[in-house]
């Protein structure tokens, strides 16, 4: 049980260090409370139908991407992700509107609709192009500054600098006046700022916009999300390493200045691994406060982590229909569904009745998803732990409830008749999430970008013991595959550069020449 490496939680980005490391031929075992791999990109399979558990579209993983990049460095066979064209259908206004992979489209639309605020609608999208231009800059600077070379240090924080010159004018219209307030130098007319209603910051807004611009939005390979755990799992054990299922890590045994071994149960038995370094790609107020011995953490931090601003989680409704999705109505877009009328902050308040809900048909994107002539349907809307905590033998019965308005809410909206057309249903809740991931709340990411959470330093690579570090969500603000993927590089970077110079600098020397070959 003597290992280089031990890494705590085979999600995405825990299996992407692991592969990354079996790649560099160092010993690694991966320990993962579930009993496969994948965390939120698990997936799962009702009878004849495969659903996705949380992955619903893509970025940075198209040919220029940083995703790309990374799985580039772990073998060329890859899962490869789709190009998406229609993107997300905005309902809930006196018009519907569309966001493509042309985003013009929806400005002339939006020009049509709101003649009188033709130039706000121009300088608005004129911004998010401009936006647009540094992300496709700055992709290829994901990297960690302590991970590059001294020149690669000086180009790095020059296109960091440039990057948040950008994002300057933008970053301090948050919250529930700053975004309004945000909007207001654009438009006046409230119908028009209805399309951004749930949004929480004026970057928000922009953004998926600008990824369109730079054709970033990619669906999930053929077989779904999925396949990308599947795949890392196949490349880890392919290199004679080890990923331990239905192993829960209790806790990490220390010196006082490194950590020394992980002990974890697997089905009531204990398990001791000797570590040279930890990689922690889990929940981080698990691992400061249970796993870590509480005392190494600065408490002042562990307040700032527990007030940090997070991501939402969800109530998800998946449904195997007796027919396609298409002859319902269903393309291959997202479909956001708002209620008119309501609190700015309703919109993402938990409420069935009024937080805003997200449709999409996986099936109409990949066959491979439902039966022959069979389709499939996701539907979620934003839900908290508390509303589902403590509820005992009425759980069921809630989360039921919650499923049957949103599903009601769904019919109502598209005018479309979907409950007989249910062959399988299955539904998820912030409490589903918080048992197969032990993520906190459930919540499906981690902290958001924003001023107070950098002000703060939520995101961190290095803990209170020299030889372990994070990886995943809490590394870095944000969220989705490329921040599970790119912390997972930049921490397997970190820990080369103290354990194997060589290996260093090859995978950084395969890196930047990626890089340098998108460009």
């Amino acid at each position: 049980m003597n290992y280089d490496i031990v890494i705590i939680g085979g999600g995405l980005s825990g299996l992407t260090s692991a592969a990354l490391f079996s790649r560099a031929g160092m010993s690694v075992a991966v320990l993962e409370m579930d009993a496969k791999p994948g965390g939120y990109l698990a997936g799962f399979q009702r009878g004849e139908y495969k659903f996705d558990s949380a992955i619903h579209w893509l970025n940075q993983c198209g040919p220029k991407g940083s995703v790309t990049r990374i799985f580039s460095a772990i073998g060329n066979d890859f899962p490869k992700a789709r190009e998406q064209v229609k993107i997300r259908r905005f309902s809930g206004y006196k018009a519907e509107f569309m966001l493509t992979n042309n985003p013009d489209d929806l400005k002339d639309e939006l020009i049509q609709a709101f003649p009188h605020e033709k130039k706000g609608v121009i300088r608005f999208f004129r911004d998010a192009k401009n936006i647009a231009g540094a992300f496709d800059n700055f992709s290829n600077n994901f990297r960690d500054m302590q991970t590059h070379s001294f020149l690669g240090k000086v180009d790095g924080r020059l296109k960091l600098l440039k990057f948040g010159l950008t994002l300057v004018p933008y970053v301090f219209y948050s919250g529930s006046k700053g975004v309004v307030k945000g909007l207001k130098k654009y438009f006046n007319d409230p119908e028009l700022m209805k399309i951004w209603a749930a949004e929480n910051d004026l970057l928000s807004c922009l953004i998926p916009i600008a990824w369109a611009y730079n054709k970033d939005y990619q669906f999930p390979p053929v077989g779904g999300g999925q396949v990308f755990p599947q795949w890392l799992a196949h490349k880890i054990t392919e290199s004679g390493n080890q990923i331990f299922y239905q192993t829960k890590a209790l806790k990490i045994v220390d010196d006082g200045i490194k950590a020394t071994q992980v002990v974890a149960d697997r089905l009531g038995e204990e398990l001791v691994f000797n570590a040279r370094f930890v990689v922690a790609a889990c929940d981080v107020e698990t691992l400061y406060e249970k796993i870590m011995r509480p005392e190494l953490s600065d408490p002042k931090f562990l307040e700032k982590l527990k007030a940090a601003d997070l991501y939402s989680s969800a109530v998800t409704v998946v449904i195997g229909l007796d027919c396609p999705a298409e002859e319902l109505g269903f393309g291959e877009e997202l479909i956001i569904i708002s209620e008119d009328n309501i609190k700015r902050s309703d919109h993402n308040c938990g409420d069935p009745d009024k937080s805003d809900i997200t449709v999409l048909a996986p099936s109409t994107r990949d066959k491979s998803m439902a039966p022959l002539n069979k389709g499939t349907l996701t539907i979620y809307a934003p839900a908290y732990f508390s509303q589902f905590d403590n509820l005992g033998e009425l759980y069921r019965q809630i989360k039921k409830e919650f499923a049957d308005i949103l599903i009601s809410r769904v019919e109502k909206k598209l005018s479309i008749d979907i409950r007989s057309h249910i062959s399988v249903i299955d539904i998820a809740t912030p409490k589903t999430y918080h048992r197969y991931t032990g993520n906190r709340d459930g919540i499906m990411m981690g902290a958001r970008p924003g001023k107070n959470n950098y002000q703060a330093k939520i995101a961190h690579y290095k803990t209170p013991l020299e030889n372990v570090y994070l990886s995943g969500h809490w590394a870095n603000l944000g969220g989705g595959v490329p921040i599970a993927v790119s912390t997972a590089a930049n921490t397997t970077l970190l820990i080369l550069k103290e354990a194997d110079k060589q290996e260093f600098y090859r995978l950084n020397r395969f890196l930047d020449q990626q890089g340098n070959r998108q460009d």
